[in-house]
């Protein structure tokens, strides 16, 4: 089976001190027992690697780059999934509805993935299984 898996999902898996690092630990040895294939793209890639390297150093980021990057099949976004994402933004029009939201369900559209790995309210509004379900 197909799962996408978004930055919220990822640094919760990584900071022990997060809100969701049990749930997100926990549904990620699921994960790799069950042998799902994982997607995301580099604009998540990106997002997380900034969001690491401000929070915990580079030190994270070589440690995130070396085990659990290759884990994940990377969608690089080209400029016809960039422009139908702004389309996408645009016409939500939700302030808090990033771009990078915005590729990641415009790969998922194209993919045919319906489950995503997230603790980010957007997916389920546009009608993505989200997982794991909230406790």
């Amino acid at each position: 089976m197909k799962l996408f898996i978004d930055t919220s999902a990822i640094l919760a898996i990584l900071n022990s001190d997060d809100l969701f690092h049990h749930q997100a630990k926990k549904e990620w040895l699921r994960i790799i027992d069950s042998k799902e294939t994982l997607f995301s793209s580099n604009y998540i890639i990106v997002e997380t690697i900034v969001l690491i390297q401000r929070r915990f150093g580079t030190d994270a980021v070589k440690r995130f780059a070396e085990n659990l990057e290759p884990l994940i099949n990377l969608v690089w976004i080209d400029e016809n999934i960039h422009h139908s994402a702004m389309t996408v933004l645009k016409t939500i029009n939700h302030r808090s509805l990033s771009l990078i939201d915005c590729t990641s369900f415009q790969i998922m559209w194209n993919l045919n993935i319906e489950q995503v790995f997230t603790f980010d309210k957007h997916y389920s509004e546009q009608g993505f299984k989200v997982i794991p379900k909230s406790e």
